[in-house]
């Protein structure tokens, strides 16, 4: 067991039952009362919002979390099967932990998967990836107004906005986390 003043930013802790990732961590010394830690955690199973206040001397259960590259291998279900690059190990995870940018997951990419004792806690794909448009309209002639966008179907069968001279074949690299386009990809 560490005490409250062991713990930093990002720590993962065991509270109350549940693991809660520590994501701003105050120290507070008000005037003639004695210090405590003003933590602000989030549930990594719920993303719920956890706040609370630590004794400097109060016990807390820090998780030992290994976090590591992975590459993804193919979709099993509700689960997407990844592999330890240096181990050649595969694991099964499930999809909801990668959230919502898990529509622009592609065969062969890395991520980054997050485990508590064999368990994994959390996923992350990287914040942008290259993806080949499979449909999309064609554009209007004469339609050239500035920003203007039309809907396109990505490699991995997600739905984005692209501009009008994006054409079916065309490569573009994709904000994972907002799902909006970023640029053409050239060759």
């Amino acid at each position: 067991m560490a005490k409250a003043s062991d713990v930093k930013n990002g720590n993962v802790l065991r509270f109350n039952g549940e693991l809660v990732q520590v994501e701003e961590l105050l120290h507070r010394t008000p005037g003639n009362l004695r210090a405590f830690y003003q933590a602000r955690m989030r549930n990594v199973k719920t993303g719920k919002l956890v706040e609370y206040r630590f004794r400097t001397d109060e016990e807390v259960d820090i998780a030992r979390v290994e976090t590591n590259n992975y590459q993804y291998l193919y979709e099993d279900g509700e689960s997407l099967v990844i592999m330890d690059n240096t181990t050649y190990d595969q694991h099964n995870v499930p999809k909801r932990l990668f959230g919502p940018s898990v529509k622009f997951l592609k065969e062969g990419m890395n991520v980054i998967v997050a485990f508590e004792s064999e368990e994994p806690i959390m996923a992350s794909i990287p914040g942008s990836a290259e993806l080949e448009i499979t449909y999309t309209e064609p554009a209007v002639k004469g339609d050239t107004s500035t920003g203007a966008m039309k809907n396109a179907t990505v490699e991995t069968g997600a739905e984005i906005k692209v501009p009008l001279f994006i054409n079916i074949g065309d490569k573009v690299k994709v904000d994972t986390a907002t799902g909006a386009y970023v640029e053409r990809v050239k060759g």
